[in-house]
C-alpha cells in the first residue's frame, strides 16, 4: 500500500509566517486534491519548544540562517518558527485534514533540530511513524509538503533508509533554496528515490 505523507504545511511556513518557504501556498490546494488517490493520509507537523536550540535567538550574537555545530551535528540557526500552541505552529486552515489519520510532531526535543518525520537529525529518537506506516502495510510512501530541501527531502531520504520506496512529489512541495534542491533531487534519485514532477 502507498500512503501520502503531508509535511509541515503550516503557517509559518507560508507567506506572512516567519520562516516563509517561496510559493509554499502554491502547494496547498494540490495537496488537497491529491489525498482522495490515497487510502492512508498522515501529517507531520514542526512543534517547537520556546528557545529551542535550532533558532539563532538562543544563541547571542548569531543571525537567522548562519550555521553553527550544535552537539556534534551541523546546524542552520532559523527564525523562531513553529513554536507549540501558537498561530504560526498550526496548520493552515486551508489545508483539509479530514482525510489525515494521524500526526507525527517533531522537534520537540529543545536539544536538537528535526527534520524527518521519521526521526531527529541525529537519529536518537523515532517519532513514531515508521511503526504505524509498517503497522498499515504501506511499502511505499508518496512525501510532499514543505519545505522540499528540508523537511520533505529528509522524510524521503529516511523512508528509503527504513525500507520504503519512497517518491518526492516535485509538484506538490516547494524549496527554501532552488539550487540546493535541483543538488538533493539528482541525489535522491541516484539513491534509489523518485522525483514525480506531475
Amino acid at each position: 500500500m502507498r500512503a501520502l505523507i503531508i509535511v509541515d504545511v503550516q503557517n509559518d511556513f507560508l507567506p506572512g509566517g516567519s520562516l516563509a518557504v517561496p510559493n509554499g501556498n502554491e502547494v496547498i490546494d494540490v495537496i488537497n486534491e491529491l489525498q482522495a488517490q490515497y487510502s492512508l493520509v498522515v501529517a507531520t507537523q514542526d512543534w517547537h519548544p520556546r528557545r529551542h536550540q535550532s533558532f539563532a535567538s538562543a544563541h547571542p550574537r548569531k543571525k537567522p540562517f548562519e550555521q553553527i555545530t550544535l552537539h556534534g551535528l551541523k546546524q542552520v540557526l532559523w527564525p523562531d518558527h513553529c513554536v507549540q500552541e501558537s498561530h504560526g505552529a498550526a496548520f493552515t486552515a486551508e489545508l483539509k485534514m479530514a482525510a489525515v489519520e494521524a500526526i507525527f510532531r517533531k522537534g520537540m526535543d529543545v536539544t536538537i533540530d528535526s527534520y524527518s518525520g521519521f526521526f531527529d537529525n541525529g537519529r536518537k529518537k523515532a517519532t513514531g511513524m515508521v511503526d504505524f506506516l509498517k503497522g498499515r502495510g504501506v511499502t511505499e510512501v508518496d512525501v510532499c509538503g514543505l519545505a522540499a530541501d528540508y523537511c520533505v527531502y529528509f522524510t524521503a531520504n529516511d523512508a528509503l533508509d527504513l525500507g520504503f520506496k519512497a517518491r518526492m512529489l516535485d509538484f506538490a512541495t516547494r524549496p527554501i533554496d532552488l539550487a540546493n534542491y535541483e543538488a538533493i533531487k539528482i541525489a535522491f534519485a541516484a539513491k534509489g528515490g523518485e522525483v514525480l514532477t506531475d
